[in-house]
Protein backbone atom coordinates (compact mmCIF):
# COMPACT_ATOMS: atom_id res chain seq x y z
CA UNK A 1 0.00 0.00 0.00
CA UNK A 2 1.28 3.47 -0.91
CA UNK A 3 1.58 6.42 1.44
CA UNK A 4 -1.53 7.98 2.85
CA UNK A 5 -2.73 11.48 2.02
CA UNK A 6 -1.70 14.60 3.92
CA UNK A 7 -4.18 17.12 5.30
CA UNK A 8 -3.45 20.83 5.68
CA UNK A 9 -5.78 22.92 7.81
CA UNK A 10 -5.32 26.67 7.57
CA UNK A 11 -6.80 28.19 10.73
CA UNK A 12 -8.01 31.72 9.94
CA UNK A 13 -9.04 34.10 12.70
CA UNK A 14 -11.85 36.15 11.16
CA UNK A 15 -13.61 39.05 12.92
CA UNK A 16 -17.42 38.83 12.65
CA UNK A 17 -17.63 41.82 10.29
CA UNK A 18 -15.20 40.13 7.86
CA UNK A 19 -16.90 36.72 7.62
CA UNK A 20 -18.97 37.57 4.55
CA UNK A 21 -15.91 39.06 2.83
CA UNK A 22 -13.87 35.92 3.50
CA UNK A 23 -16.60 33.57 2.25
CA UNK A 24 -17.12 35.69 -0.88
CA UNK A 25 -13.39 35.63 -1.65
CA UNK A 26 -13.29 31.84 -1.35
CA UNK A 27 -16.41 31.54 -3.54
CA UNK A 28 -14.83 33.68 -6.27
CA UNK A 29 -11.58 31.69 -6.25
CA UNK A 30 -13.39 28.66 -7.69
CA UNK A 31 -11.01 26.42 -9.60
CA UNK A 32 -7.87 27.89 -8.03
CA UNK A 33 -6.80 24.60 -6.46
CA UNK A 34 -8.97 21.93 -8.10
CA UNK A 35 -6.67 21.43 -11.10
CA UNK A 36 -3.49 21.08 -9.07
CA UNK A 37 -1.60 17.80 -9.30
CA UNK A 38 -2.09 15.75 -6.15
CA UNK A 39 -5.07 17.80 -4.92
CA UNK A 40 -7.79 15.58 -3.38
CA UNK A 41 -10.28 17.69 -1.39
CA UNK A 42 -11.17 21.21 -0.19
CA UNK A 43 -13.64 22.46 2.43
CA UNK A 44 -14.14 25.90 3.96
CA UNK A 45 -15.56 25.40 7.46
CA UNK A 46 -17.50 28.26 9.09
CA UNK A 47 -17.43 28.40 12.90
CA UNK A 48 -20.84 27.86 14.50
CA UNK A 49 -20.23 28.71 18.15
CA UNK A 50 -17.53 29.71 20.58
CA UNK A 51 -14.79 30.71 18.12
CA UNK A 52 -13.96 33.19 15.37
CA UNK A 53 -11.72 30.72 13.55
CA UNK A 54 -12.54 29.39 10.11
CA UNK A 55 -10.86 26.17 9.00
CA UNK A 56 -9.67 25.78 5.42
CA UNK A 57 -9.33 22.02 4.93
CA UNK A 58 -7.34 20.64 2.01
CA UNK A 59 -6.22 17.06 1.40
CA UNK A 60 -3.29 16.16 -0.84
CA UNK A 61 -1.81 12.97 -2.27
CA UNK A 62 1.51 13.81 -0.56
CA UNK A 63 3.56 16.63 0.97
CA UNK A 64 5.32 17.26 -2.35
CA UNK A 65 2.01 18.01 -4.11
CA UNK A 66 1.06 20.50 -1.40
CA UNK A 67 4.47 22.21 -1.54
CA UNK A 68 4.31 22.45 -5.36
CA UNK A 69 0.90 24.15 -5.10
CA UNK A 70 2.17 26.51 -2.37
CA UNK A 71 5.18 27.56 -4.47
CA UNK A 72 3.21 27.92 -7.71
CA UNK A 73 -0.53 28.62 -8.04
CA UNK A 74 -1.15 29.61 -4.40
CA UNK A 75 1.72 32.10 -4.29
CA UNK A 76 0.64 33.63 -7.61
CA UNK A 77 -3.00 33.93 -6.48
CA UNK A 78 -2.07 35.66 -3.21
CA UNK A 79 0.36 38.08 -4.85
CA UNK A 80 -2.36 39.22 -7.22
CA UNK A 81 -1.81 40.50 -10.72
CA UNK A 82 -1.56 43.95 -12.21
CA UNK A 83 -0.98 47.28 -10.53
CA UNK A 84 -4.22 47.27 -8.56
CA UNK A 85 -4.15 47.62 -4.81
CA UNK A 86 -4.48 44.32 -2.98
CA UNK A 87 -7.60 44.03 -0.82
CA UNK A 88 -7.05 43.95 2.93
CA UNK A 89 -6.95 40.38 4.29
CA UNK A 90 -10.28 39.29 5.78
CA UNK A 91 -8.47 37.23 8.42
CA UNK A 92 -6.56 38.84 11.27
CA UNK A 93 -4.44 35.73 11.84
CA UNK A 94 -3.46 32.51 10.12
CA UNK A 95 -1.85 29.26 11.21
CA UNK A 96 -1.37 25.99 9.27
CA UNK A 97 -1.84 22.60 10.91
CA UNK A 98 -0.43 19.53 9.12
CA UNK A 99 -1.63 15.95 9.49
CA UNK A 100 -1.06 12.56 7.87
CA UNK A 101 -4.15 10.45 7.21
CA UNK A 102 -3.63 7.17 9.08
CA UNK A 103 -7.18 5.85 8.81
CA UNK A 104 -10.15 6.79 6.69
CA UNK A 105 -13.55 5.41 5.84
CA UNK A 106 -16.66 6.38 3.94
CA UNK A 107 -20.32 5.37 4.03
CA UNK A 108 -21.19 1.73 3.41
CA UNK A 109 -22.40 1.07 -0.13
Amino acid sequence: MGGMSVVKINVLTVPAEQREVLEQRFASRAGAVEGSDGFEWFELLRPVEGTDQYLVYTRWRDEESFQAWMEGPMKAAHQGGGGGERPRPAASGSQVWSFEVVQQTGPKA
